[in-house]
């Protein structure tokens, strides 16, 4: 059973999400919260396995809740909730340590789907919003990380292929496919890309993975 959390200041989209949840059987709401201070006290509690976070709130909006959830000894995976409207928030989130990122307007099963796959320690794109926000990140003429490809550069050919995979935003099971590999050598290749890159999850690794170049928009 999968312990979450919803953090939203929005009691009736608190409520909405609660519910979606709910009827998942392998998923089960064990805390809500009205802003990011409380879902930290929370979290500091009780076992959450994944938060949703809406990313403004008062007090202590998303971006700030998620850093210092994932300072917690125990800390959650958190996915970043938002619109087209705040793509620059949703960046920022996920240099937090967000696993990943939905929209607000996300069909049910596919917020649940996201729950499960950010529990198993996979991130989750939404691919418009993800499209959006790398366009937008462009737009900005912001160059691309001198520092994002040396970091690369330390990776060995193999590990290169699978992060440029994953930074495409494929699963372990569809990068093994690709790549002709076993699934649990490719979750082995992924845990030495992410130390290598001194990332915390696979988001920030297929992020700097475009920073340097590794995959474009041609992908």
């Amino acid at each position: 059973m999968i312990r979450t959390m919803v953090v939203d200041d929005d009691a009736l989209v608190r409520l909405g999400l609660v519910d979606l949840l709910a009827q998942d059987r392998g998923l089960t709401v064990v805390a809500e919260a009205a802003d990011g201070l409380q879902a930290v006290e929370l979290a500091r509690h009780r076992r959450i396995d994944v938060a949703l976070m809406d990313i403004r709130m008062p007090r202590l909006d998303g971006i700030a809740a998620t850093r210092r959830l994932r300072e917690l000894p125990e800390a959650p995976r958190v996915i970043a909730l938002t619109t087209f409207d705040l793509d620059e928030y949703v960046y920022q989130a996920l240099a937090a340590g967000a696993d990943g990122f939905l929209l607000k307007d996300t069909p049910p099963a596919e917020i649940a789907r996201a729950v499960h796959i950010v529990a198993a320690g996979q991130g989750m794109l939404h691919p418009a919003a993800a499209r959006r926000l790398i366009d937008r990140y462009h737009r900005t003429g912001a160059p691309r990380s001198v520092e994002a490809r040396s970091r690369v550069s330390a990776l060995t050919p193999r590990e290169a292929e699978v992060l440029h995979e994953l930074g495409r935003g494929r699963s372990n099971a569809e990068i093994a496919s690709a790549l002709g590999m076993r699934e649990s050598t490719v979750k082995a290749h992924v845990s030495r890309i992410l130390t290598a890159l001194g990332v915390g999850n696979r988001v920030q690794a297929a992020l700097l993975a475009r920073d340097a170049g590794v995959v474009d928009d041609t992908d």
